[in-house]
């Protein structure tokens, strides 16, 4: 395992110490106010389905903004540069906003409880399974993560063993979840998400004033790590080499199109916070919304990476030194007052508990509704299913606090979640993305499709990569490689098992396939196909899903423009 360097304690006081028992307290009391609208499991699972777009937008985002946001994003950009902006304006956006314009609908519907159940519908039983079970794997792994970047906030505040501040942090989330649900989880993100933008703010502006500015820290980086460090597709010609180790075909097919896709559109802990809305309008506004301030996250995330790169020129250089991942944690270090550093303190934390908690609320429900209350246990009492889903939350913890030792061995975390998500990410959207506009599509093609995806991406990973079989310049490249291979094989598998297996009858496909959805779903809402239906009493543009995602990738495309050249 890999223990944070040596002198990275923090040098907190006791105001530092108060405002954060402050926030743990808010945390646990909006856990129990929440706890009183808890009275079935559809409020456990999902709030009722009764939340505005406004709150689940902002826990949309928030869910994301955990250690894959923090510490991974700000660890990519001390080691990639500024090619980590990729990950938003190209790996984020566009799926967002396809996720709200063609996708919800679908989703919300349906009446689903989960992505997986979509599946049941589709596909059939075989492969709701094998997805469920795909699901609630990658989603203890992914709570681990965030788990264990807590709990290096933890060590570096208190001087506590790893193993006990995983502990300590894994009981504290546990406690929320369990007595609120959902809603608890969604109430504290959007608390979470002003608390995180209060740390990182004041963490970039003094950064950038202590290395002399942005002259000051392109200055420095360009000296010390090239020209093309602080360029986006700089050096990204077939054949070019980079920090990043990928061309622009891999970061357009591979990170832009196959690994987003895959994750924004059939991640169940975000589409999650989009069925909590309380209407198909707001359910499609949620990730348009979100859109929006995840277009502006790079500047308090990835430009600490940079300026940290600066300040400690030795940040993952050695085994024994500081990582990659202590980028953040540094700066806190050595910029931040007493007070101040309080509030980045709990910043920190309350991004990696909406990062675990986001996982975790998704995984009991997939558990409780698409494993157990599927297969074994069918026809129980709603009661039943209410109190299965907190036994199953306890154990999802546990869970991910095992998991959260094996993030402790990678260096970069991100490099270890973007190797996640080509394994269980992409191959289900390739299963979505084919059964949805292929009415063709055979429920067989689903199974064999996804099973082929998975394994093919962890063929290429762990004995074509991993054991030099091909030659790849970095674990990012070899991630993005593995989603095509995924998706490549996955498409192919499933064209060839649908053109020699029975179709499902057209009548059963309605609703399920692109086409099919029913005309009129609901004021403010749009069906694919068709023209957009206006909100009764209220045409405000902001309740325009279209317009919101138009807005967000123009907005996307002119962020590029500084970092082109």
């Amino acid at each position: 395992m890999i223990n944070m360097a040596e002198g990275l304690r923090l040098p907190t006081n006791v105001l530092d110490h108060t405002i954060l028992a402050v926030y743990f307290v808010v945390v646990l009391g909006v856990g129990f106010a929440a706890r009183r609208s808890v009275r079935t499991s559809l409020d456990f699972f999902l709030s009722g389905r009764s939340l505005p777009a406004w709150v689940t937008g902002l826990a949309f985002v928030a869910a994301n903004l955990g250690a894959t946001e923090i510490l991974g994003m700000a660890a990519n950009g001390a080691q990639y540069g500024a090619y980590t902006v990729h990950w938003y304006w190209i790996g984020a956006i566009p799926a967002m906003v396809f996720l709200g314009l063609v996708m919800m609908p679908f989703y919300y519907g349906s009446k689903v409880r989960s992505v997986p159940e979509f599946l049941l519908h589709r596909f059939g039983p075989s492969s709701h399974l094998l997805s469920s079970v795909i699901f609630a794997v990658s989603s203890v792994l992914i709570a681990g993560v965030n788990l264990y970047a807590m709990a290096i906030v933890l060590q570096a505040l208190l001087g506590w063993p790893q193993w006990v501040a995983i502990v300590v942090a894994g009981f504290f989330v546990l406690a929320y979840i369990t007595v609120g649900g959902l809603s608890s989880a969604i109430y504290n993100e959007v608390l979470q998400f002003f608390v995180i933008l209060a740390a990182l703010i004041p963490l970039t502006v003094v950064g950038l004033k202590r290395v002399g500015g942005w002259n000051g820290l392109s200055d420095s980086l360009t000296s010390s790590h090239g020209d093309a460090f602080l360029t986006a597709w700089k050096g990204t010609g077939i054949g070019e080499g980079n920090p990043l180790g990928a061309n622009w075909l891999t970061i357009v097919l591979g990170l832009g199109f196959v690994m987003s896709f895959g994750y924004w559109t059939t991640n169940f802990a975000e589409v999650q916070r989009a069925l909590s809305a309380k209407n198909l309008s707001a359910a499609r506004r949620t990730p348009l919304i979100a859109a929006f301030p995840k277009i502006l996250i790079p500047l308090v995330v990835v430009v600490p990476g940079l300026i940290a790169l600066v300040m400690e020129p030795t940040l993952g250089r050695g085994k024994d030194g500081l990582q990659y991942n202590d980028a953040i944690p540094v700066l806190m270090r050595d910029l931040l007052p007493n007070g101040v550093l309080g509030i980045a303190v709990t910043g920190l934390l309350a991004a990696f508990m909406a990062g675990m908690a986001a996982n975790v609320s998704s995984f009991n429900t997939v558990f409780t509704n698409d494993i157990w209350g599927a297969y074994l246990k069918k026809g129980r009492p709603d009661a039943y299913y209410l109190k299965t889903g907190r036994v199953v939350t306890a154990v999802g913890v546990l869970i991910g606090m095992g998991t959260a030792f094996i993030a402790a061995s990678f260096s970069n975390i991100m490099n270890y979640l973007q190797t996640l998500f080509s394994f269980f990410n992409v191959p289900l959207f390739v299963v979505f993305i084919i059964g949805m506009f292929w009415k063709r599509t055979s429920a067989a093609a689903g199974f064999w499709g996804l099973l082929s995806g998975t394994v093919a991406a962890m063929v290429n990973y762990f004995w074509l990569y991993k054991q030099g079989v091909i030659s790849l310049p970095s674990d990012q490249g070899a991630n993005f490689v593995s989603s095509i291979v995924a998706f490549a094989v996955g498409a192919v598998v499933m064209v060839a098992v649908t053109l020699v297996t029975r179709p499902r009858p057209e009548a059963s496909l309605a609703g399920l396939v692109y086409g099919t959805l029913p005309r009129s779903m609901g004021a403010g809402t749009a069906v694919p196909g068709t023209a957009e239906l206006p909100a009764e009493g209220d045409d405000a543009w902001y309740r325009r899903p279209a317009l919101l995602g138009w807005g967000a990738l123009i907005l996307a495309a002119v962020c590029y423009v500084p970092f082109s050249f």
